[in-house]
C-alpha cells in the first residue's frame, strides 16, 4: 500500500506549476531542503515551532471531506499522499483545530443541496470516528481546548453553503443539531449582490440565537455591510485576503476590513496563490495589511488545503505553517500577535458566539418565519 501511495502525486506548489524561482535558494553546497545550521533562518524556524507548540493553528477552511469522498481507500493516521492533509502533517504543522468545509461543487443541482450537505456532514463524522488517535469532534471553544489537551486536532463542521438551508429556518436548526458551526451567506436569493432581504436578516438573527457562525467570504459588499449591522455575534470571513494587494473577488476592500475590525469579526487569510500570491512573503504581506487595517485581534489563517487550489511556495500542505510563522517573526510580529493570529482570535469568536446565543435564547423563541411571508 505504501508503494501505491508513493505513486500518487503530491499537491503541486506554485513553483512546480509555473517554474517560478524560489525566493530563498539553497546556499552553495547544500542539496537537501533543510537549512544548514549556520543559516540565521534556522533560529526563526525553531522559534516558530516553539510558539506553535504553545499556540497551535486554528485552520479556518479545509476541503478534505470532498477530496476523500473520491478515494477508494485512505488512512490519515498513517499518512495519505493523495491529499494535502493527514494526521502526521497536522502534527508537524501544529494544527490544533480544523474547520472542514461542507461546501458543494459548482453546478450541483439546487434540489441536491440539502442531501449532499448531509452526506458531507456524515462523511466528516465517519472520518473522525475512523481516526480517533489524531482527530476529535468539537463544537465549542471548550471542546476545542479539550481536544488539544488530549493531543488531537479538533475538527469543526463547516462552513456549509447557504443553499443547504433550502430557505428554511427549520433546516438551519436541524443542521445545527447535527453539529454544523458555520454557514456561508452566498448563492441564495436572500443574500445576494443587492444585500440581505428581510428573510436574510431573519436568518442572521436565528444563526445568532443558535450560535452558528456567519461566513462572509464570497458575499457581496452590500451583504457584508448589512450582516455587520444586523448580527449581534462576531462574523467570519473564512477565505478572504486584502483586495488592496490583490484584486480577487473574494478578497475584501479596506473599508469592509475596517468595519469587520470594529465589529470584532475575524478575517482568515487563505494560503492560495490566486488570492494571496505565489510566495510565503506574499501571504505575509496580506497578513500585515489585514492586521494594520482590521487590527491584530481580527486576523486568522485559512489553509484552504485540499480544495484544488495552487498554494504558495513553502506552503504546499498542512505541515508548512511554521515557515509562515518564521516569516512573520522575521518581520517583527510579536509573540502576542502571533498567538492571536494562530489560535486566540478564533477562540474568542467561538466563545463570544456561544455567549451571544445563550443570551438570545432567553429572549427569543425559535423563528418560524417563512421566506414567502417576508420576501413575497
Amino acid at each position: 500500500m505504501a508503494e501505491l501511495q508513493d505513486d500518487l502525486h503530491p499537491t503541486t506548489e506554485v513553483a512546480d506549476l509555473d517554474g517560478l524561482p524560489l525566493d530563498d535558494p539553497l546556499p552553495t553546497g547544500t542539496t537537501g531542503t533543510a537549512a544548514p545550521a549556520t543559516d540565521p533562518d534556522t533560529g526563526l524556524l525553531q522559534r516558530a515551532h516553539a510558539l506553535l507548540a504553545e499556540h497551535p493553528v486554528a485552520d479556518g477552511y479545509s476541503g478534505l471531506p470532498w477530496a476523500l469522498r473520491h478515494l477508494p481507500w485512505y488512512d490519515l493516521e498513517l499518512g495519505e499522499s493523495a491529499v494535502d492533509t493527514d494526521v502526521p502533517r497536522l502534527r508537524e504543522g501544529h494544527v490544533g483545530a480544523l474547520f472542514c468545509s461542507l461546501h458543494l461543487p459548482e453546478g450541483l443541482a439546487a434540489d441536491r443541496a440539502v442531501a449532499t450537505t448531509l452526506e458531507q456532514l456524515d462523511l466528516v463524522r465517519t472520518i473522525i470516528a475512523g481516526h480517533p488517535e489524531g482527530l476529535r469532534p468539537a463544537r465549542t471553544a471548550g471542546e476545542v481546548l479539550d481536544a488539544r489537551a488530549c493531543g488531537r486536532t479538533a475538527v469543526l463542521l463547516g462552513p456549509a453553503a447557504g443553499a443547504a438551508l433550502d430557505d428554511s429556518l427549520g433546516i438551519l436548526r436541524l443542521l445545527h443539531d447535527l453539529g454544523l458551526r458555520v454557514i456561508t451567506l452566498t448563492g441564495t436569493s436572500w443574500a445576494s449582490e443587492a444585500g440581505l432581504t428581510r428573510f436574510g436578516e431573519e436568518v442572521v438573527r436565528e444563526m445568532n440565537r443558535l450560535g452558528v457562525l456567519i461566513d462572509l467570504s464570497g458575499a457581496s459588499d452590500q451583504t457584508g455591510a448589512r450582516v455587520l449591522a444586523v448580527s449581534k455575534a462576531p462574523v467570519l470571513c473564512t477565505r478572504s485576503a486584502a483586495r488592496a494587494l490583490r484584486p480577487h473577488p473574494a478578497n475584501l476592500p479596506d473599508d469592509l476590513l475596517a468595519e469587520l475590525g470594529a465589529a470584532q469579526g475575524l478575517v482568515m487569510v487563505p494560503l492560495t496563490a490566486a488570492q494571496t500570491g505565489s510566495t510565503v512573503r506574499d501571504v505575509a504581506d496580506h497578513l500585515d495589511h489585514v492586521r494594520a487595517v482590521a487590527g491584530p485581534e481580527c486576523v486568522g489563517l485559512s489553509g484552504t488545503y485540499d480544495t484544488g487550489s495552487a498554494h504558495p511556495q513553502e506552503l504546499g500542505d498542512a505541515s508548512c505553517y511554521p515557515y509562515l510563522v518564521a516569516e512573520l517573526l522575521r518581520r517583527g510580529w510579536t509573540d502576542t500577535d502571533l498567538a492571536l493570529l494562530t489560535w486566540g482570535n478564533l477562540q474568542r469568536v467561538l466563545r463570544t458566539a456561544d455567549f451571544t446565543a445563550r443570551a438570545a435564547q432567553t429572549r427569543r423563541e425559535p423563528s418560524t418565519a417563512q421566506i414567502a411571508d417576508l420576501d413575497g
